[in-house]
């Protein structure tokens, strides 16, 4: 394939909500049953999954056969990580803890090429240019990478108006976990002050006009920021999907025990991510 449109993107700009799906299984195998499910993107989790450049690849590989959009959320935003990311050929790329504006801007420096960014020029090493089988990757790539930013902290919060102002960034995505934590509320991101404050940074994010994102497991929860604007909005975590049906299951067998009823155990929705 050498086709280098961004879709994702495209439809960010045109306000089409996109639904997706946390992918932290590490797993090609299980990234391949996700692609098939009927999502518009999946987010390969770097940062508290188990992933590296290789397993993310190995997904990115097998994402490729499906008509889904991967996006990678790496460790952390590191210039010389976003290089090996893009060099294996992520386009939409999501950065954790994004705090500042300049922040913001050295993101979108090390996601595009020279003169206007630092990105290394080894294209003809990367599955990102099919080796140099992409025409004038060098001079389309930049134009194709679709740039996210987490915020999740007070500072992110307060500083978010400038960030959003940033050049280069396509979109803000609110995570509810760290973010009610940086509140003081640690574990319980359903808090009124948390419910609040992301209300309020999704209206800045779309007066901005850049895309609203957003984490949420609580089926009520996600349909509400849709409604409230949200653009990408990832509605469920392989992990607690796999979880959740097995404690179900178990749950049905087993009337005693810890396994319980299934259904009413396990962490808040999105208190881990």
């Amino acid at each position: 394939m050498t086709d280098l449109l961004n879709t994702f993107a495209l439809n960010l700009r045109a306000g089409k909500p996109q639904i997706g799906l946390w992918l932290a299984l590490a797993d090609p195998y299980c990234a391949e049953i996700s692609a098939g499910a009927g999502f518009d993107w999946l987010l390969i989790d770097g940062e508290h999954a188990p992933n590296d450049v290789r397993s993310t690849l190995r997904q990115l590989q097998t994402l490729a056969a499906y008509p889904v959009t991967p996006i990678v959320r790496p460790p952390s935003g590191e210039t010389w990580m976003i290089k090996q990311y893009l060099d294996v050929g992520v386009q939409t790329i999501l950065v954790p803890m994004v705090e500042r504006a300049e922040q913001a801007r050295a993101l979108v420096r090390a996601t595009q090429y020279p003169p206007q960014g630092v990105r290394g020029v080894g294209s003809a090493l990367a599955r990102a240019s099919r080796w140099n089988q992409v025409p004038d990757y060098l001079t389309r790539a930049d134009a194709e990478i679709c740039l996210l930013v987490q915020i999740e902290s007070r500072a992110g919060l307060d500083a978010l108006d400038e960030i959003a102002a940033v050049e280069g960034v396509s979109g803000l995505f609110i995570g509810p976990a760290d973010l009610s934590a940086s509140l003081g509320h640690l574990g319980n991101p359903n808090h009124p002050e948390v419910l609040s404050a992301i209300e309020d940074a999704v209206r800045r994010i779309q007066a901005a006009g850049k895309a609203a994102g957003i984490l949420a497991t609580d089926e009520a929860q996600a349909r509400h920021y849709l409604d409230l604007g949200c653009t990408f909005v990832a509605v469920g975590v392989d992990t607690s999907l796999l979880a959740k049906a097995a404690r179900d299951l178990a749950g049905r067998f087993k009337s005693t025990g810890s396994a319980g009823s299934g259904s009413e155990s396990g962490p808040p929705g999105n208190s881990v991510y």
